[in-house]
């Protein structure tokens, strides 16, 4: 008996204990394993020995509803993982080495302890694409099903004839057309009409190979060009490929007329000789470096900086917050913080919180310190990402930039890792493994003693928190570089506006006094609308029904360039109608606006203004959104609008004009952290104005022009915040004063939902208070999205371990809820 532990990637899944066979290798943690799970073959990943489960564990254990793949049941699947006694053998080892770097298992495994999820998901979060092989049922007639065709009826009959013809189809496929399938086929196969196999898909290794022609010891032989054999294009060939020593590519060889009949006579004559070589697709080619400016630091940039080299040379973790104003030069104290660290023999991994982001961060990288930068986000191609995770594999990488799913980059001996606007809602993963990137680093760089320094203009109420409580330790950068001025921030009270001009006004007096004057200068301008679309809503003035989408509890988003009204939750689109689908009434009115009526508006406005639009509509093509920045950095536009994308990070010195459209929009939402949001916003969108030797402005609309989040933004004075949030957080019990888990039940109905919610919160409330508290059940926020109707339960305390373990023991013994919940610990948001 060689028992090892492994992880699979399924949903809720505890680590799995199987057996290593006689004659086998033994695999070490981090290697792939083929092993079997219920009738199917899946890739898992060894785990450390310590890390270890047990049967009665995997008994406990329950699953949310996964998806069904390659035609097999998954719960089925998992359920028969569960009764099994003897653990099974695995069936191969796909590596030789270990394929995950330890230190990249063990902070998965944290990931799935603190985060409530199966091993398996965070496991699968840390492996490049195309690293998963698994098996997919296939099945084909055999004579004896093709003789008995014509006799078989109903469901039988429809399955042998998909098969006819020597077929070989998936199980998945068939199962699709019908229901009842799985049984119909099992019968087929005891009655010998068809065969079911499982061969396995995927590979191991997913490089990029490309054939390589290069010339022989023999073809390098001046008299092989007067083998009498030749004819005058293999001659050419030949003489090519003898000037190249390295060798040409096939397709290159082809592309100038050298086909693959010549390739082949020469190769017959021995003359050439053909090889598959690795080649790495490059993400770089679209993004070239940016060499770095050259400019004295400021005192508290120096002061920072001196400050972060000492940690950093004493080579144990550290946390810093970086808390900086916008403009203040917190990215240069990253270029020449990572230059010391390098130069110590460690790494560097930078996270930057969205895609758009990445390029100019990368750039700036790349400039600074050559090839050895590497990206890593989900906008590359499979490729592209499977090809840099492998560099970074292999070492020939020191500094990494990307987003969150970086945090689980191969990289070794990391000396620094910066976490760049920490306080982005984008580091939360809103899917299993809800993992929030900015907590997981701080976790990698303890583990690897490392400083890791997080910066923002507007941090977090927990990072605040923990650098007031002498967790973090924090430095300020209060003043911005070349003691440039911070935007002048205008507010417009928007009821003056709709009591003077209507209800229908996007763009107040004030903003568009402002846009003609920015145009008139011929400097640019930034307008942001965190709501993306034309009409936020279609309203019948006839019997006041909404056009709703029919599986989410939300209107559907009128896109007028599209012609579609869309859900932005589920996708579902429809035309936008003529008359009411309620009362077929003409009376249908638009209603709100979003980025896509306020571009209309100001090209309506401004003939002549060159105008681009960034948000989720605009930039669904790959590079879209790095090509508009690209336009609007180089002068091509002079009005950029756009979502939350537009307001931060970007550096842009020829804004001198920032509009905020509806400023208070996230206000309204049921959630703790809107107001923590809307000044974040505020504060970001405001700081991307007068970023050059231009001042700047900012023309903030709003309806409520004394709320507390809107005043200290315009303002830009976080201290004052933090003190009227922190005082709202305390009061109400909400993080950062204590921990909270967000628990949402799904069901077919309403009721439903909420009774599986109360049957959890009657369970959770057996400790006895003092332990924790539970809020609820109440219906959620969207009480039905997808199809689905949801409840929702707080879980709140001090001790995060016991919550999530009293939790986790009431799922374990509910398993038929624990399918349909959703346990999200340390929310971004409660919707």
């Amino acid at each position: 008996m060689r028992p090892i532990t492994v992880a699979v990637p399924v949903p809720t899944l505890d680590s799995l204990t199987y057996n290593v066979p006689d004659g086998m290798p033994m695999p070490s943690p981090g290697m792939r394993v083929l092993v079997p799970l219920g009738n199917r073959i899946v890739t898992g990943c060894v785990l450390p020995p310590e890390g270890g489960s047990h049967e009665t564990k995997q008994e406990q254990q329950q699953l949310q509803q996964p998806e069904t793949g390659s035609g097999d049941n998954n719960e089925d699947l998992v359920a028969s993982a569960f009764r099994r006694t003897d653990p099974k053998d695995i069936v191969d080892v796909l590596d030789a080495e270990p394929f995950l770097p330890e230190p990249i298992v063990r902070l998965a495994e944290w990931v799935a302890e603190y985060y409530a999820c199966g091993v398996g998901e965070a496991i699968a979060t840390a492996m490049p694409p195309r690293a998963w092989v698994e098996s997919e049922r296939h099945a084909a007639i055999t004579d004896a099903g093709e003789a008995r065709l014509l006799t078989e009826r109903g469901l039988r009959r429809d399955v042998l004839e998909r098969l006819t013809g020597g077929r070989v189809t998936s199980v998945g496929a068939i199962a699709r057309a019908s229901r009842g399938t799985h049984a119909a086929l099992a019968a087929l196969e005891r009655d010998g009409l068809v065969t079911l196999t499982r061969p396995l898909k995927g590979r191991a290794d997913a490089s990029r190979t490309v054939r390589v022609v290069h010339a022989t010891a023999q073809g390098l032989d001046p008299a092989s060009l007067e083998t009498p054999r030749l004819g005058e294009r293999q001659r050419t060939a030949l003489g090519r490929l003898r000037a190249a020593p390295d060798g040409l590519a096939a397709a290159e060889l082809a592309a100038d007329g050298v086909d693959s009949a010549t390739i082949v006579r020469l190769a017959r004559l021995g003359l050439v000789s053909i090889e598959r070589r690795r080649v790495e697709r490059d993400p770089f080619e679209a993004a070239p470096a940016v060499a770095p400016a050259a400019f004295d630091l400021t005192a508290e940039q120096e002061g920072a900086l001196g400050t972060l080299r000492g940690i950093a040379a004493t080579g144990t973790f550290a946390p810093v917050l970086l808390h900086g104003v916008t403009g203040s030069g917190k990215t240069e104290i990253y270029l020449r913080l990572a230059r010391d660290v390098l130069a110590a023999g460690r790494r560097v991994l930078l996270m930057v919180p969205e895609i758009a982001l990445t390029p100019a961060a990368a750039a700036a990288f790349r400039g600074a310190f050559g090839r050895r930068v590497a990206i890593q986000h989900s906008a590359l191609s499979d490729g592209e990402r499977y090809d840099q995770w492998h560099r970074i594999r292999r070492g020939d990488v020191d500094v990494v930039v990307g987003t969150r799913s970086a945090v689980f980059t191969p990289l070794t001996d990391v000396g620094l890792i910066v976490v760049d606007e920490e306080h982005d809602g984008s580091y939360k993963q809103d899917e299993s493994p809800r993992y929030h990137g900015r907590d997981v680093a701080i976790v990698r760089a303890r583990a690897a003693g490392a400083v890791v320094v997080l910066g923002s203009a507007t941090p977090s109420l927990e990072s605040y928190y923990n650098a007031e409580n002498g967790r973090y330790r924090r430095l300020t950068l209060e003043r911005r570089v070349f003691d440039r001025p911070l935007a002048n921030v205008r507010i417009v009270d928007m009821r003056t506006e709709y009591a003077a001009e209507g209800p229908d006004v996007i763009l107040s007096g004030a903003l568009v006094d402002a846009l003609r004057a920015t145009l008139d200068r011929r400097e640019q301008a930034i307008v942001l609308l965190n709501r993306r679309g034309f009409a936020s809503a279609v309203f019948c003035r006839q019997c006041g029904d909404t056009l709703e989408c029919p599986n989410c509890s939300v209107s559907l988003t009128v896109h007028r360039a599209a012609g579609r009204a869309r859900c932005h939750y589920c996708n579902y689109s429809t035309g936008v109608p003529k008359t009411c689908a309620k009362c077929a009434g003409p009376y249908l009115e638009q209603l709100g606006f979003g980025t896509e009526r306020v571009e209309a508006e100001i090209g309506s406005v401004f003939p002549s203004a060159r105008v681009g639009r960034v948000d989720r509509d605009t930039i669904r093509r790959r590079g879209a959104i790095a090509d508009l920045l690209a336009r609007f950095g180089a002068g091509e536009l002079d009005v950029l609008v756009g979502t939350q994308m537009i307001a931060k990070g970007h550096d842009f010195p020829r804004v001198t004009l920032v509009g905020v459209v509806s400023a208070d929009i996230g206000l309204g939402l049921a959630d703790f952290r809107a107001a923590e949001r809307t000044f974040q916003l505020l504060t970001q969108v405001a700081g991307r104005a007068g970023r050059g030797e231009l001042a700047g402005e900012a023309i903030v609309q709003t309806l409520y022009p004394d709320h507390y989040s809107i005043r200290h933004a315009c303002r830009q004075d976080y201290a004052a915040f933090y003190r009227d949030e922190l005082t709202f957080r305390q009061s109400m019990r909400y993080p950062p004063a204590v921990a909270l888990i967000n628990v949402v039940v799904k069901a077919r109905t309403r009721e439903a939902a909420m009774q599986d919610a109360g049957t959890i919160v009657e369970a959770l409330r057996v400790p006895g208070p003092g332990a924790y508290r539970v809020l609820g059940p109440a219906p959620a926020p969207l009480v039905r999205l997808k199809g689905e109707h949801r409840a929702q339960l707080f879980i709140k305390g001090t001790h995060r371990t016991s919550m999530r373990q009293a939790l986790l023991t009431v799922l374990g013994s509910r398993p038929e809820i624990a399918r349909r919940a959703i346990v999200d610990v340390d929310p971004m948001s409660v919707l």
